[in-house]
């Protein structure tokens, strides 16, 4: 028979084993609760920048991470357009990588179909993790697309022992499955919005999205105490194209005028195809002057030289172009109104161009 001193050593053993499994069972349930918030997080991002936050920022701090980056491949910059088109340009998220090819980025991309945890190494690492400093490890999550890798979640540790070979990554490759299916989705619905706002004829946006943007500009002007200008541009004589040449001699110049205009404009403008021969321009925090110089090189780049018609033959197109101006203030609350009077004033300036002899750029009167 057991001794009593026997007999408890046993009991408390097994209290403690009962301990240790009782703990070890709290801290999966909290892993497993953390990795389902993370995962629902990027579940609710319904657009491209608000899913990179979630990536980058949002993995940094929930992990309690030095530093998160994301590589992303866009060999056609479909992602980056996408990113533009919505105001949030892929620059302006420091941690995001974006590139045409993975080929010589870091060579755990030869073959990277479950996530790779180790040592952080600057020679293989550097170019994926720009900003790292102080980093020791590293787990290079897959992103993939239709069983292609498509770049990697990087998250990087100043810990040594944070991410090694030994440790699981089970928990990391059903996030990298998830981010994965978060990136097709948000990319997705961003082509979706995007083509219900662009002009079939010139691939420019169309009248909708600029009622979009134009509230948006209008809103950031008045947080930003800046102005905001508006260039509306009409083709002069554009009926007599159509009545001599037909409708296709009228498309092909329609989309030829919306690609000279788009060589001068800058990254920040916003321009639509406002309807009929009528393209829109906003310039955000921008001065009358500056804009008149913008507007008459448009014009010149317009006038210089004559456009192909279908047939072969060239026609000369000028444009007269309206300029008006507004500077929202912290009392302006209806900025519908507000923009639907900045379009009717630029329509008045560019009535007077065309009042005083057609191609020439006309300001709105004081």
């Amino acid at each position: 028979m057991q001794s009593k001193e026997e007999t408890g050593a046993q009991l408390k053993a097994a209290r403690r084993r009962l301990d240790e499994l009782t703990a070890e069972v709290a801290r999966n349930d909290d892993k497993l609760r953390r990795t389902q918030q993370r995962e629902l997080c990027l579940l609710q991002a319904e657009d491209l920048e608000s899913l990179l936050n979630v990536l980058v920022d949002g993995l940094r701090l929930s992990y309690g991470l030095e530093y998160v980056s994301v590589v992303l491949c866009d060999p056609d910059h479909d992602i980056r357009h996408l990113l533009l088109a919505s105001g949030a340009a892929a620059e302006g998220f420091p941690n995001l990588v974006m590139v045409e090819s993975l080929t010589g980025l870091a060579p755990q991309y030869i073959a990277l179909h479950q996530p790779w945890l180790g040592a952080y190494a600057g020679c293989d690492h550097q170019m994926i993790c720009p900003g790292a400093v102080g980093v020791k490890s590293i787990a290079m999550i897959p992103l993939t697309h239709r069983g292609k890798l498509i770049g990697s979640i990087n998250l990087c540790s100043g810990d040594a022992q944070r991410f090694t070979r030994d440790h699981a990554s089970d928990f990391l490759a059903h996030l990298g499955i998830i981010a994965s299916f978060c990136v097709e989705n948000v990319v997705n619905r961003a082509r979706l919005l995007r083509s219900g706002f662009t002009d079939v004829l010139t691939g420019w946006h169309n009248r909708r999205y600029l009622t979009v943007r134009l509230s948006e500009e209008l809103a950031r002007a008045r947080r930003d105490q800046s102005g905001l200008v508006c260039l509306m541009l009409d083709v002069d004589y554009f009926k007599r194209v159509n009545d001599t040449w037909g409708h296709a001699a009228g498309d092909a110049v329609l989309r030829e005028l919306a690609q000279r205009i788009e060589s001068q404009v800058r990254a920040s403008d916003v321009a639509a195809r406002f309807g009929g021969e009528e393209f829109i321009v906003l310039l955000p925090n921008t001065e009358v002057a500056s804009a008149k110089l913008l507007a008459e090189r448009i014009r010149n780049a317009i006038s210089e030289a004559g456009i192909e018609l279908p047939d072969g033959k060239k026609v000369a197109v000028t444009v007269s172009i309206g300029i008006a101006e507004v500077h929202p203030g912290p009392g302006d609350k209806d900025l519908k109104t507000l923009g639907d009077s900045l379009i009717a004033r630029a329509d008045v300036a560019l009535y007077a161009a065309k009042s005083a002899g057609r191609d020439r750029v006309m300001v709105e009167a004081a």
